[in-house]
């Protein structure tokens, strides 16, 4: 890619091949059922990177009995006596099943490297361990798919602006996120040794760059149907039945209920 930044990519067009990926991801979360596929879908990146938005639209129009999203907490006491990985396999997808993580068994060499929450031999545990663990996963027949969201550190910066100043999006900034701010080359680091072990072709990364939240969501989606040999399952033929005719029934009086008040009647209609 030139240094040039692309123009931004307009809202119409964007919003048009969105609807067209998601019904493609529709297509694939039918064929993950029907074949018994398991998949496993790795967001990564810096804070305000863009992953949680891209996951909204990943996830937006998916059975979430099919596709579920993975945003673990910090650990507890007991599981930080468990294998690292130990936490993560409980939420790995069973046949027919999307598992889509928000961040994953990757904090280890991002976050608690950087900040000091796992000590030096932990963190060279995890680098020898995690390549084995997903070389697992694909022999056992897992599709893993892993994106690491690349932003620009003017980018973030300005995306935290944005947050701070509004309240619908305030509670996505933690100290920690502004901390990040002061270390971003050791997270650059961090990151650049993490893809040295685990960059392999069994589980490859693939990054995604987010500077344009529109362009990199389309990007990844794309990608993602590329990289899965699916095709679309014919759905089963449903009829809408005939309404039986009325037996009698009643409904009671309204009186008999509580109802929540008109809220919306007191709204004036807006010019379309």
């Amino acid at each position: 890619m030139s240094g040039k930044k692309a123009a931004a990519l307009p809202r119409k067009a964007y919003e048009k091949e969105l609807l067209r990926l998601q019904t493609e991801l529709v297509k694939l979360q039918e064929w993950v059922r029907a074949s018994g596929t398991r998949l496993v879908i790795v967001f990564e990146g810096r804070d305000a990177a863009g992953k949680g938005g891209t996951i909204k639209r990943v996830a937006e129009h998916l059975n979430p009995r099919v596709a579920r999203i993975a945003a673990l907490p910090k650990p507890t006491e007991r599981e930080r006596t468990q294998w690292y990985f130990q936490r993560y396999v409980e939420h790995l997808p069973a046949a027919g099943e999307i598992v889509l993580f928000d961040r994953s068994w990757y904090n280890r060499a991002g976050v608690e490297h950087v900040m000091g929450f796992c000590t030096k031999e932990e963190h060279q545990l995890f680098l020898r361990q995690c390549p084995i663990f997903e070389r697992m996963l694909a022999e056992d027949g897992v599709l893993l798919r892993k994106y690491w969201f690349s932003v620009s550190d003017t980018e973030q910066q300005e995306r935290f602006r944005r947050r701070l100043k509004d309240p619908l999006r305030r509670w996505k900034l933690s100290p920690m996120d502004l901390e990040s701010i002061t270390h971003w080359e050791a997270y650059s680091r961090a990151k650049d040794e993490m893809m040295v072990h685990t960059d392999i072709a069994e589980a490859p990364w693939y990054v995604v760059e987010s500077d344009d939240k529109r362009r990199a969501r389309l990007n990844m989606i794309a990608h993602l149907l590329s990289s899965v040999p699916y095709h679309e399952v014919p759905p089963p033929v449903l009829e809408l039945p005939e309404r039986p005719a009325s037996t009698g029934y009643q409904r009671p009086p309204r009186d008999l209920r509580t109802y929540v008040a008109d809220h919306a009647a007191g709204i004036g209609t807006r010019e379309q």
